[in-house]
């Protein structure tokens, strides 16, 4: 076939751009936060650059949404983005004990996500879709099932990675975000927190509207 005839499917160029930033470039939060993940964790999260444009066709938020080629993200730059992560044994909870001491999250609760047995279930997926912040840590170790987070990159572009059991994450305070089931529509968690269970979520773009006077934003709503 002549040459001028064929298809060259676009690079990624992710292995350049992933390239560890200088430490100036970091908070002494993050730096915390990625010296933590480095000691404790090995994990299986992927993570990949998310391609909007079949969503913005309509499609399913629940489909991987990969890149075509798939731009991964190297887990290291997960951490550099204040993101932890661990890969927990669910038999053996030694390990977990010492994450709760070490970052003192005294209080949790059990969340399970799947439309046998969730009320407003639609509505309810809907709702962890919509980009959102938190005023604290999101604390996520996952006992059963699966699903997608996707949080924001340092320039703005959406980064997915997925999670299963064993994965514990921590998404620091702030962080603009958003979750989804995957097309099994099945997650079972251990909700984690510093101060007694009470989660709060604040919609992005009402938060940017009323970001002088967040304590009124009407988006933020108990859960």
């Amino acid at each position: 076939m002549d040459s001028k005839f064929m298809h060259t499917m676009p690079e990624c160029h992710a292995s350049s751009r992933y390239k560890r930033r200088p430490a100036l470039y970091f908070s002494f939060t993050q730096l915390q936060s990625m010296a933590a993940a480095s000691v404790h964790s090995e994990t299986g999260v992927e993570a990949w650059e998310y391609s909007p444009s079949m969503l913005d066709e309509g499609d399913d938020p629940r489909l991987p949404h990969r890149r075509v080629p798939n731009c991964p993200v190297p887990l290291a730059h997960l951490h550099e983005l204040g993101v932890l992560t661990w890969k927990l044994d669910l038999e053996a909870t030694s390990l977990l004990e010492q994450i709760r001491s070490e970052r003192g999250y005294l209080y949790s609760e059990v969340l399970t996500l799947c439309r046998e047995s969730t009320e407003d279930f639609d509505a309810k997926v809907q709702g962890f879709f919509k980009e959102h912040t938190h005023s604290q840590e999101e604390v996520r170790f996952i006992l059963d099932g699966s699903g997608y987070w996707d949080i924001r990159d340092f320039d703005g572009k959406w980064i997915r990675f997925a999670v299963g059991k064993g994965d514990m994450i921590v998404l620091p305070a702030g962080m603009s975000h958003r979750f989804t089931l995957d097309a099994k529509n099945y997650i079972k968690a251990l909700l984690l927190y510093t101060q007694y269970p009470h989660r709060t979520q604040h919609d992005k773009a009402i938060v940017h509207k009323h970001k002088n006077n967040l304590a009124d934003n009407p988006a933020a709503r108990d859960e």
